[in-house]
């Protein structure tokens, strides 16, 4: 279920509160194949399935940073920002990739705002801490913490 905020006031009042779970999205080989073709990483672990088969994951895995770039059109199913004239993406304060994640997986994420507070130019800056999970798996695929901005 998305939440939706309206306005600075009420993205303030979302400090804390836990965002709960996107859907699920299955990491398919092309995806892997076009964020390959996209960055110029062409790794074997991730783009020869072949090769990939006797490696140390047993098939292809996700780039980490393809696991991460996910995070923004699943964050879009928990938060719905409106009554704002921009929002931007700040950066991250850390990133960490615990488990890979293979083709054929799938992956959702949980989320919760870290905090909120006020910036210049009347504006608030969202800390998000976020965690990619991986279906049936044990440790996350990716746990990071970004910062947004929004400005009324």
């Amino acid at each position: 279920m998305t939440i939706t905020a309206n306005g600075l006031a009420e993205i303030t009042e979302l400090a804390g509160r836990d965002l709960g779970h996107s859907s699920w999205l299955e990491i398919t080989q092309d995806r892997v194949d076009a964020f390959a073709d996209a960055t110029n990483d062409h790794q074997w672990i991730h783009v020869d399935p072949d090769r990939a088969k006797n490696g140390p994951f047993g098939g292809t895995i996700a780039h980490g940073y393809l696991t991460l770039s996910l995070v923004i059109p699943l964050f879009g199913e928990l938060l719905d920002v409106r009554g704002v004239s921009m929002s931007i993406n700040y950066g991250l304060d850390r990133v960490r990739f615990p488990s890979p994640v293979k083709v054929g997986a799938r992956i959702r994420l949980a989320g919760t705002v870290a905090e909120v507070r006020d910036v210049p130019d009347n504006g608030v800056q969202m800390a998000m801490d976020f965690t990619v999970e991986i279906d049936g798996g044990t440790k996350p695929a990716c746990a990071a913490r970004a910062i947004y901005r929004h400005y009324a």
